[in-house]
């Protein structure tokens, strides 16, 4: 059993100064007033800085100098071990628009990775980011892989599929939609030239959500709202890879003036560049060439970020007027519930699983822990 002690509690709707919480693997119970007495206890000094659930990371491909495609236990774990340091507790490893043999062996992987674990962040399922886009807004996905909606290609993957990134106005899209989410599966839209009509439509089918919003769609225009405008003006969530590059900040700071804050997630769309210096990488079977914190294919294409959670906060607290809660529920409890997992993670709750990030006062990550357990070095199992 441990206590972690002076520091401040992030909760949902508000922040508990000088509080204190009791974990083991799972949290145990939250203080307003610090306790005075507790018997064989390890006792964590908070140093008056933040403590927030895990981060959730919904949608990212890479990081560390690996690739979740490279479909091996290594690059998962690597990739894991890498967004660990940064307070991922939890994350959807995503996939690219590449053939189906490749696709396919990346999906078994994470689906024994899932099952046996690994040494940093836990992979909830899959985000399957294409390969039924539509060409034209394709952006940094291969164009030679991009097929028709395909149930075939993922039947045998529906326990492990949490969102499947698509464009809506491809022929086969409907009947396609209405399947995947019967089996639970949430349906995003993103690489679509959908219109405001059309993204109307397809909530009706079970579309309820959109992928590094702005990005590879349809823009906001006041005579053609697209598919932003529809984002904006419905209920579908959201995400936002706030790292100045994908997004402006007053874009940023737009959105949350529109937008519910409950349906705004933040996410790093991370290659595999994702913590690592400047040079040349690979996404998707693609050259990246990574400079300036900005990853571009040969052609100019932005291609994912090198984007950290951590920095995505730390960048909407700057862009923005919100409360630090109301910017840590983007990491935690919003994407929690996207996925359908917050009674077990996405915020400091008694009996919840403690996922747990000790931030200082400058919301820098200074200590991690999964299910109760801190990482040291590589290792924290």
């Amino acid at each position: 059993m441990k206590l972690i002690k002076n520091v401040s509690l992030i909760l949902p709707h508000k922040i508990i100064n000088n509080g204190a919480l009791l974990f083991s693997d799972k949290i145990e119970k939250l203080y307003s007033v610090p306790p005075t007495v507790l018997e064989d206890i390890e006792v964590i000094d908070g140093e008056g800085g933040y403590l927030s659930p895990g981060f959730i990371d919904i949608h990212i491909h890479g990081a560390g100098g690996s690739d979740t495609m490279e479909g091996n236990r290594e690059a998962l774990e690597n990739i894991s071990k890498t967004i660990f340091q940064h307070g991922v507790t939890s994350f959807l490893p995503t996939t690219m628009t590449m053939n189906e043999i490749e696709v396919k062996k990346a999906l078994d992987n994470i689906k024994k990775m899932k099952d046996e674990g690994l040494k940093g962040a836990q992979p909830l399922g899959v985000h399957m980011e294409g390969p039924f886009i539509n060409k034209k807004y394709k952006g940094a996905q291969s164009e030679e892989n991009i097929q028709p909606p395909n149930l075939d290609l993922i039947e045998n993957y529906f326990d492990i599929i949490k969102i499947i990134t698509l464009a809506p106005e491809v022929k086969g899209a409907k009947e396609f939609i209405k399947k995947i989410k019967e089996n639970g599966i949430t349906v995003s839209v993103s690489h679509s030239a959908a219109g405001y009509d059309k993204i109307k439509e397809a909530e009706s089918w079970g579309l309820s959500h959109a992928a590094h919003l702005f990005n590879a769609m349809t823009g906001l225009h006041h005579r053609n709202p697209g598919i932003v405008g529809a984002v904006l003006n419905g209920d579908l969530t959201a995400e936002l890879i706030a790292d100045y590059v994908h997004i402006n900040p007053a874009v940023l700071e737009l959105v949350t003036k529109t937008k519910e804050l409950e349906k705004i997630i933040l996410v790093t769309d991370s290659m595999e560049a994702g913590g690592l210096e400047a040079g040349e990488y690979s996404l998707g079977g693609q050259k990246v060439f990574v400079e300036n914190g900005e990853a571009k294919l040969e052609d100019g294409t932005i291609a994912g970020s090198v984007l950290t959670l951590d920095k995505a906060v730390r960048n909407m607290l700057n862009a923005t007027n919100l409360d630090i809660n109301e910017i840590i529920n983007m990491v935690t409890l919003n994407p929690a519930k996207r996925v359908g997992l917050d009674h077990k993670i996405g915020q400091l709750k008694e009996g919840l699983k403690a996922d747990l990030v000790l931030l200082n006062k400058n919301l820098e990550v200074e200590k991690v822990y999964k299910e109760g357990k801190e990482n040291r070095g590589d290792f924290y199992l």
